[in-house]
């Protein structure tokens, strides 16, 4: 497997080797011991199965008090995954990084504890799986209007379908007081 870091310090794009012939394909899609000695040092509590029609764009999501690492990748289809750094005093604060995850690559994004995530699903109906390092907690999260000005993600896709959720979020603000703290490092 390789991993490539990418212009936000801890999200990793994960190439895992695939071992491919003419009766298909096989790969491990995560093994604890491998992970952390590549330098993932989240342990995972929980896998989440999402499947989105075309045009459909989820997030910007992410929880405070039980902050959550995530290990994303794409089964069926493709997807634009997205990762925003929302931690205060970070020196890469309110920036992000896009990568394409698609069924064909078999790419995973790595997105630590701090960071927003979204994705959006910009030509067939796709589906992904994704590990989470500390539980769902509805009354923790909180999010980023998709279309935030100040971040000007550049999403493949327009006028996507947003859930009325996700369309109340609101901008991202370096004064907000619901934002992770960098600590360094």
């Amino acid at each position: 497997m390789r991993v490539i870091e990418t212009a936000l310090p801890g999200v990793l794009i994960i190439e895992p080797d695939v071992l491919a012939d003419n009766r298909g394909f096989f790969l491990v899609t995560y093994s604890a011991k491998r992970y952390a000695d590549a330098g993932l040092p989240e342990s995972f509590v929980q896998d989440n199965h999402s499947r989105s029609v075309p045009g459909t764009l989820r997030g910007l999501h992410y929880q405070l008090e039980q902050p959550q690492a995530k290990l994303v990748r794409c089964i069926r289809g493709a997807l634009f995954d997205v990762a925003v750094d929302i931690r205060k005093g970070s020196p890469t604060f309110a920036r992000w990084i896009g990568v394409e995850l698609s069924a064909a690559n078999k790419r995973q994004l790595f997105i630590p504890p701090g960071f927003a995530h979204g994705f959006c699903v910009p030509i067939e109906e796709s589906e992904m799986e994704y590990k989470c390092s500390d539980y769902y907690a509805p009354d923790d999260e909180f999010g980023i209007v998709w279309n935030d000005p100040t971040l000007r993600i550049e999403w493949p896709i327009e006028d996507p379908v947003v859930s009325a959720k996700d369309s109340q979020f609101g901008p991202l603000s370096a004064d907000g007081e619901d934002l992770p703290l960098y600590k360094g490092g």
